[in-house]
């Protein structure tokens, strides 16, 4: 399992209620093996925090409350 697909499940089964309610439209990185997460107000916010508590770890980021964490383009086509 990829470490994408391995935090979008932490986040289904650990978190998903609770920072939809608490944090909508934040962004939540989710370093997988230790389910530990880390939300901020922007995809670099959480990213950067992530990374600087767990530099050796791999996270995924997720926008709460959407199915994508960034949208490129337009749909309008």
């Amino acid at each position: 399992m990829s470490v994408a697909e391995a935090a979008k499940a932490v986040y289904e089964s650990d978190y998903r209620v609770r920072m939809e309610k608490e944090n909508l439209g934040k962004f939540i990185a989710i370093e997988p093996e230790s389910r530990e997460f880390f939300v901020g107000d922007t995809f670099i916010d959480a990213a950067m925090e992530a990374k600087t508590k767990m530099p050796k770890k791999m996270s995924f980021v997720i926008k709460i409350g959407s199915d994508a964490a960034v949208h490129i383009g337009s749909a309008n086509l």
